[in-house]
C-alpha cells in the first residue's frame, strides 16, 4: 500500500464534481439514505464484540495510539505517557457474510431557524461570515452556537473552512487563551485532514503522513492530536499486516515472530462504509446465485454472443460477483447480458454514472432496465424496492465502476436481494472516483472472482491513440478524416484564442460537429486558461448576454453539480421566482436561488473529471503551459477517451505529454479493501 500525497485543498462540489448528477430532490433523497446508512453502520460497529484486534506487537507511538483505541473501548481515558507494548492478539475471524436490509430515506431535516440564528450570533462575534450559519447548524445540530463557543475549531467541519480560517475565529472568540497548541485545536486539525483526503480517495491514512500533514497545519505535538481524536471518538485506528502471514515454515515459527504493521487512522464514516461494502461484496461472493434460468438457456445465450460477450454471459450464470473491463466498445458485451438476462425473464438493470451514460447505454440494449446510481439507490428510477428493502432485481450491472466509492458501494451491495448478481464494468484506465475509495481497482487487484476482459478494442484513429495510452505510449496516429489534430501553442492566450476559434468555427466547418456537440476539457477551474476563463471566452461567442440571473442566461451551457462527485451537463432554459431552470439531459431540474452559486457552473469547459462518464462527438483538449504538474496518464486517457468522432489537442505543454503518459500513473490512494476482504474469501480460487 502506497503512502498517500498530502490532501489536498477542499473544493466546492461544483469545484470538484466529477459525475453527473439528477433532480434536486432526488439528490436530497441520495443524501438522505447516505446519512441514514451511516447511522445503519453506526449501530453496527456497536454490536461488535471486543476491541479491535492486533495482529502482532507493537511499540512506541504505534502501541500508545492501539491502546488509547483500546481504553477507550473500555471506558478508559487513555493515559498521555507511553503504554506497555501490547501482546499480540489473533485477527477477528470475519463474519458470516449476511444481508442487512436498507433503511428508506424520509428526506434531509434542515435546521431550525432559531438554530441558525444562534449559530449567526456568534459568528458576527468571531468575524466570521454569516453565509456560514446554515450549513454550521446543520453540521453540529441543534447546540451548533454552544459548541462554537465551547470549542470554535469545530468551525472546520463546516465545509471549505480552512484552518487559518478557523484560527481567527477561534481568536476572535477566546482572545489570548488560544494558540497552536491548544488541544482542540489539534483534535480539529486531525479531523479537518482526514475530511481532506476521503475526496483525494483516501479512506485511511498512514499514521506517519497524517501527522506529517499536522505538522506543516503548525500542530506542535501531532502524535498527541492524533491520540486526543481518538480518545474523543472522532477518529479510528487500525492496524493491517504488511507482510504474509506465515513464512515458509509456517506454523509456530511464524507466529513467534514479528510481522511488519502499518498503522492506519480514519474517519468512522469512511472506515465503516468500507467494512460494510466488504461484508456486502463477500457476501457476493461466497453465494450461490438464484437459480433463475435453466443452466441450458445461460449456455445458448453465451453460445450466441460473440467472443468475450459469451465469456461474461457464462461468468455470470454461476457466480454472484464479476469484473468486466473494457472501453467504450466494449459495452456492447453487458448489453448483449442484459439483453439475454430479459430473454429469460430475469428483473435484469444496468445502471450507469449519470443520466448522459444511461441515455448512451439505452440505445444499445433492447427494451427498458437501464438507471443511474444515484437514480436507483434513491428510488428515483429502477426496479424499486422489495418488501424487506432490496432492490426489486435479479441482476445488476454497474458501468462505469472505477467512479464507485466506498460510500455508494456500500450502499449498493447492501441493497441486493439474496441470491442476485452484480456485474462491475468498466474502463479501469479512467480518472478514478472524487471519494474515498479505488472500489473497482481494489476489486481487480485482489482477483476474488472472475474477471472478464473484453477483446473488442475501440475502433479508427481514436480507439488506436486511446488504447495506446493506456499502455503508457504516446502513438502517432494515421488520421486521414482529420479524427485527431494536433494544435500547438506559445502561451495562455494563444490557447485560449485557438480554443474558441476550434470549437466556434474550425471543427464545425472541417468536421461537420456543431459548437453545441463539442466539449472543452482542460486540467483545472482556475489559472489562465482553466474552465473560469474559457467558459467567458466561450460564452462571450457563443451565448453574449448580461447573466442577470446569477450570471446565466437563457441558452447557456452549464455543468449542474447536485452533490459532491457528480456533474450533470445541461442547459439554462429559463429563470423566474423558484430558481435557475434547466435542462440535463431531458431532464427539467429548477436549482433555488440560494443554491446556484455553489452548485452551477457554465458548461462549455469541463475538467476531466466532471467529463467522466459522458462523451461527445468532438472534444477539445487543452494543455496549457502551466497544467504540466496536473498530467497524468489516467487524466489524458479519460480526457481523449471523451471524443466519438474527432479530438483536437490544443498542445502547449511540449514534451510533458509523453512524459505523462509513460511516467506517470495514478495518484496512489490508501484504503482497507484488499485486507478486509482477503479473510472472507474462499480458500480455492473463483
Amino acid at each position: 500500500m502506497s503512502t498517500p500525497e498530502t490532501p489536498e485543498e477542499p473544493k466546492s462540489a461544483a469545484d470538484d464534481a466529477p459525475a453527473e448528477g439528477a433532480q434536486v430532490s432526488e439528490a436530497e433523497a441520495e443524501l438522505a439514505a447516505q446519512r441514514l446508512e451511516r447511522e445503519r453502520i453506526e449501530r453496527r460497529k456497536a454490536e461488535r464484540q471486543g476491541p479491535i484486534t492486533a495482529g502482532t506487537a507493537l511499540s512506541g507511538t504505534a502501541a500508545d495510539l492501539l491502546a488509547a483505541v483500546r481504553a477507550v473501548e473500555s471506558g478508559e481515558k487513555p493515559p498521555a505517557t507511553v503504554f506497555e507494548e501490547a501482546r499480540p492478539a489473533p485477527r477477528r475471524p470475519a463474519p458470516e457474510p449476511a444481508r442487512r436490509a436498507p433503511v428508506v430515506s424520509q428526506g434531509p431535516a434542515a435546521p431550525a431557524e432559531g438554530t441558525v440564528g444562534e449559530v449567526r450570533e456568534v459568528l458576527a462575534q468571531g468575524g466570521a461570515p454569516a453565509a456560514l450559519a446554515p450549513p454550521a447548524a446543520s453540521v453540529l445540530g441543534e447546540g451548533a452556537a454552544r459548541v462554537l463557543r465551547d470549542d470554535p475549531w469545530q468551525l472546520l467541519r463546516v465545509p471549505g473552512v480552512r484552518p487559518e480560517q478557523a484560527d481567527g475565529f477561534a481568536r476572535a472568540l477566546l482572545g489570548g487563551e488560544t494558540g497552536p497548541a491548544d488541544e482542540r485545536r489539534g483534535r480539529a486539525v486531525t479531523v479537518w485532514l482526514l475530511e481532506q483526503a476521503a475526496p483525494a480517495g483516501h479512506t485511511v491514512l498512514e499514521m506517519a503522513a497524517l501527522t506529517e500533514a499536522l505538522g506543516r497545519q503548525g500542530v506542535p505535538a501531532p502524535e498527541d492530536a492524533v491520540r486526543d481524536a481518538i480518545a474523543e471518538g472522532d477518529v479510528l485506528v487500525f492496524q493491517d499486516g504488511l507482510g504474509d502471514d506465515a513464512g515458509e515454515d509456517g506454523g509456530e515459527a511464524a507466529e513467534s515472530e514479528e510481522q511488519p504493521v502499518q498503522v492506519l487512522v480514519g474517519l468512522e464514516r469512511c472506515a465503516l462504509a468500507e467494512e460494510s461494502l466488504t461484508d456486502g461484496l463477500a457476501r457476493l461472493i461466497n453465494s450461490v446465485p438464484k437459480q433463475d434460468g435453466a443452466g441450458e438457456d445461460w449456455e445458448r445465450a453465451a453460445a450466441a454472443a460473440e467472443g468475450s460477450a459469451g465469456e461474461l454471459i457464462r461468468a455470470v450464470a454461476g457466480h454472484g460477483l464479476v469484473l468486466h473491463t473494457g472501453g467504450e466498445a466494449a459495452l456492447a458485451e453487458p448489453a448483449a447480458l442484459l439483453d439475454a438476462a430479459h430473454a429469460m425473464g430475469l428483473r435484469a438493470w444496468a445502471a450507469t454514472h449519470g443520466p448522459v451514460g444511461r441515455a448512451r447505454f439505452a440505445d444499445r440494449v433492447d427494451g427498458p432496465g437501464v438507471a443511474t446510481v444515484a437514480g436507483l439507490l434513491s428510488g428515483a428510477e429502477g426496479p424499486g424496492r422489495d418488501p424487506e428493502g432490496a432492490l426489486a432485481l435479479d441482476l445488476l450491472v454497474v458501468l462505469d465502476a472505477p467512479q464507485l466509492d466506498v460510500e455508494t458501494g456500500a450502499l449498493l451491495t447492501e441493497s441486493l436481494p439474496d441470491g442476485a448478481r452484480l456485474v462491475l464494468s468498466g474502463d479501469p484506465g479512467v480518472l478514478w472516483s472524487v471519494g474515498p475509495g479505488r472500489v473497482f481497482a481494489d476489486l481487480l487487484a485482489v482477483r476474488a472472482c472472475p474477471q472478464i476482459a473484453s477483446r473488442r478494442p475501440d475502433p479508427g484513429p481514436l480507439g488506436e491513440l486511446v488504447s495506446g495510452i493506456g499502455v503508457g505510449e504516446l502513438l502517432q496516429v494515421e488520421a486521414p478524416g482529420k479524427e485527431v489534430v494536433i494544435v500547438p501553442v506559445r502561451d495562455a492566450g494563444e490557447a485560449v484564442h485557438r480554443t474558441v476559434q476550434l470549437v466556434v468555427d474550425s471543427v464545425p466547418r472541417a468536421i461537420g460537429v456543431p459548437a453545441e456537440e463539442t466539449q472543452v476539457i482542460t486540467p483545472g477551474h482556475g489559472g489562465a486558461v482553466g474552465t473560469r476563463v474559457l467558459n467567458a471566452a466561450l460564452k462571450e461567442r457563443l451565448n453574449p448576454g448580461p447573466g442577470r440571473f446569477g450570471g446565466f442566461d437563457p441558452g447557456d451551457r452549464v455543468a449542474y453539480s447536485p452533490a459532491h462527485g457528480r456533474t450533470l451537463p445541461g442547459r439554462v432554459v429559463g429563470a423566474d421566482d423558484e430558481g435557475l431552470r434547466l435542462d440535463c439531459a431531458g431532464e427539467r431540474i429548477v436549482v433555488p436561488r440560494e443554491r446556484v452559486e455553489q452548485s452551477v457552473r457554465h458548461g462549455w469547459a469541463l475538467t476531466a473529471h466532471q467529463a467522466v462518464g459522458s462523451r461527445w462527438p468532438a472534444a477539445v483538449v487543452v494543455l496549457p503551459g502551466d497544467a504540466v504538474p496536473a498530467l497524468s496518464r489516467p487524466w489524458i486517457y479519460t480526457a481523449f477517451s471523451r471524443a466519438d468522432r474527432h479530438l483536437s489537442v490544443v498542445h502547449g505543454v511540449d514534451q510533458a505529454l509523453p512524459r505523462a503518459v509513460a511516467e506517470v500513473t495514478a495518484k496512489p490512494r490508501t484504503t482497507r479493501l484488499p485486507e478486509l476482504l482477503a479473510p472472507q474469501l474462499p480458500t480455492t480460487p473463483a
